[in-house]
C-alpha cells in the first residue's frame, strides 16, 4: 500500500461557515481546528498544509459550560515585573468574543510552523454577518 503524499499546488481548498450559536466554544473550536488541519479530507497529510478556510459567524452566542465564565481567566504578560494582566471569560465573552474562538482554535492546532498559515484562513465574526460571501461558502452539517 502506498502513502499519499500531497504537494502544496494539488491542495483544493473550500470555505464553510461554522455557526456557533448555541454550542459549546471548545466544541466549535475542535471542528474548525480539523477543518484548518484538513484531517477531514481523504487526501490528509500530517506535515502539509492541506486544510480548508472556516468562517465562524454568532461567538457572541457560543456557550461556555460548568463554571468556567467566572472561574476561567485569560492572562497576558507585558514582560515586566507587575505587568500580569488577567481578564475573566466572562467579561471576555461580553467585549472580545473573537479573541476567545479564536485562542481556543489556536490551542487545538499543531505547535509547528504550519499553525501560523492556517491560523491566517480563520476568520471569525461576533454577528451573523461576514465580509466573505463572494468566496461562496458553504454551510457544514454533521
Amino acid at each position: 500500500m502506498s502513502t499519499t503524499m500531497l504537494r502544496k499546488e494539488d491542495v483544493q481548498r473550500k470555505w464553510y461557515v461554522l455557526d456557533a450559536a448555541g454550542k459549546p466554544l471548545g466544541k466549535t473550536a475542535v471542528l474548525a481546528a480539523d477543518l484548518l488541519r484538513g484531517k477531514r479530507k481523504p487526501d490528509y497529510t500530517p506535515n502539509a498544509d492541506c486544510g480548508d478556510y472556516v468562517i465562524i459567524i454568532n461567538c457572541k452566542d457560543a456557550v461556555l459550560t460548568g463554571k468556567k465564565l467566572q472561574q476561567k481567566f485569560y492572562r497576558t504578560h507585558s514582560g515586566y515585573a507587575g505587568g500580569l494582566k488577567e481578564t475573566r471569560y466572562d467579561r471576555l465573552m461580553a467585549t472580545r468574543p473573537e479573541l476567545a474562538m479564536t485562542l481556543a482554535v489556536k490551542g487545538m492546532l499543531a505547535k509547528n510552523p504550519t499553525q501560523k498559515w492556517q491560523l491566517r484562513r480563520l476568520k471569525v465574526y461576533a454577528g451573523t454577518e461576514h465580509k466573505n460571501a463572494a468566496q461562496k461558502p458553504q454551510a457544514w452539517e454533521e
